[in-house]
């Protein structure tokens, strides 16, 4: 019998993690047995931190996408959910404080390379893609704000940019 099919599933699924974020050339670390958190880097947020947590039954994923919204909670969440139905893998969903988070639970026995980085990149597609629309949604009076402040001090506005139909009067 082969060494891998004596493994634990628990034992199988973190060397297949641990192999797939190595083959992905990932920045990755391993705080505790079976806890991987891995930084998967974006364009839109610079990067996204995943976690994978290697149970007794199962492989969770959990993703930090935004803080909670300043404002306009009812769009925020709205927005959520009617994407959530696209979503493989993995929803979109809040934590007690309102943070938004993408999290996700597979069975150990689906736990291979290809599960792995189709999860991943579903994690990183939905963290980074619409981010800016989720800034816009829950945080255009903070970034109105911060526009203001950067112009009143002669700083760069250059990273705001990408709100300048929020930042600019019409014409």
């Amino acid at each position: 019998m082969s060494e891998v099919s004596e493994q634990t599933p628990l034992a199988k699924a973190s060397a297949v993690i641990e192999e797939t974020l190595n083959d992905s050339e990932l920045d990755w670390e391993t705080p505790s047995p079976g806890n991987y958190v891995a930084k998967l880097p974006g364009t839109r947020k610079l990067s996204t931190t995943c976690s994978l947590i290697v149970g007794r039954h199962s492989l969770s994923v959990n993703a930090f996408v935004i803080r909670r919204p300043d404002e306009n909670h009812a769009a925020v969440h709205r927005w959520l959910l009617e994407h959530n139905t696209r979503l493989y893998g993995v929803s979109y969903a809040i934590d007690k404080l309102g943070d938004i988070y993408l999290v996700g639970r597979l069975p150990l026995p689906a736990v291979t390379a290809e599960e792995i980085d189709r999860i991943l990149g579903t994690v990183l597609e939905n963290a980074d893609a619409p981010f800016n629309t989720l800034l816009e949604l829950g945080f255009a009076s903070a970034i109105r704000k911060e526009y203001e402040w950067r112009i009143s001090r002669g700083e760069s506005t250059r990273n705001l940019d990408a709100f300048s139909h929020l930042t600019q009067p019409e014409s």
